[in-house]
């Protein structure tokens, strides 16, 4: 908190970086490879296109973009050691792709640079959304496609971040990052800044041998999962580790005895205003 008692953004997203660079964000990411190629599809990436991919991670939209525009593309994330990750990618597809380091609330480039500004997962966790949301546009071209992957609020995922929170609330209350996946919210922070918004809900299904598996990785390589263990401390870690497996096993589908869960997200797309 400030003096005032406002919520100190820069120092919640300080926080942010550090918990994004715990573990290896990067073998999470692995597993959603398809929602990258699918909303680049979604926003009509085509080849020539100026693309930028926000809070990319490893790479995964920076390379389905590449793949589709024959053209130099770039990457943005706050995390150095996943930006390595998507260079050793880039280089071993032989794609020119460009990571940068920086914010996505303060992002290094000028007014209209892209045609395309994507991100699956990402930009939905700035603190500040409406600032986010504002240099989304400020970089995309007039008439250019924003194209967004974000969790929704009543799908598993979102049920994942409740159940963390209830154990471990984060230290300072920001708007929670889930309302990115519904379309009201959307409409209020893009404003009348766009012509055209699209949305589709979409299931992704998440695979592991068992639910204590699943929490393993997650605990192992996811750094909000692995922080919030940490918050809780030896006496609180069993009670968050039984309540995450409880929601698991509750939502798999697996007839097989592994772990199948849908997780259900908002694909957008956004046209900016001419």
């Amino acid at each position: 908190m400030t003096e005032t008692g406002a919520i100190d953004l820069r120092a919640v997203t300080q926080i942010q970086q550090q918990v994004w660079s715990q573990g290896d964000f990067a073998r999470i990411g692995s597993t959603i490879v398809l929602m990258a190629e699918q909303l680049c599809e979604a926003a009509g990436v085509r080849a020539g296109d100026r693309v930028l991919d926000v809070a990319c991670g490893h790479g995964n939209v920076a390379l389905a973009a590449a793949r589709r525009t024959w053209a130099p593309v770039v990457g943005l994330d706050y995390v150095p050691a996943l930006l390595e990750r998507g260079r050793e990618r880039a280089a071993a597809e032989r794609f020119d792709i460009e990571f940068v380091e920086g914010d996505a609330q303060q992002m290094p480039f000028d007014d209209g640079t892209f045609d395309v500004v994507l991100s699956t997962f990402g930009v939905m966790f700035a603190p500040d959304q409406q600032r986010a949301a504002g240099e989304l546009l400020r970089v995309c071209r007039p008439g250019g496609r924003i194209g967004l992957a974000n969790w929704v609020p009543d799908g598993f995922v979102g049920e994942m971040f409740r159940t963390v929170v209830q154990h471990a609330p984060p230290p300072a209350a920001v708007a929670p990052p889930a309302l990115w996946g519904t379309e009201d919210h959307l409409r209020t922070l893009f404003g009348d800044r766009i012509s055209e918004l699209r949305t589709e809900r979409r299931t992704a299904t998440q695979r592991y041998l068992s639910a204590e598996h699943w929490l393993e990785v997650f605990r192992t390589w996811f750094g909000p999962t692995k922080m919030a263990f940490a918050r809780v401390g030896p006496e609180g870690e069993q009670a968050l580790a039984d309540d995450l497996i409880a929601l698991a096993n509750r939502h798999n589908v697996d007839p097989g005895g592994a772990l199948a869960v849908p997780s259900d997200y908002l694909e957008v797309v956004a046209t900016t205003a001419a």
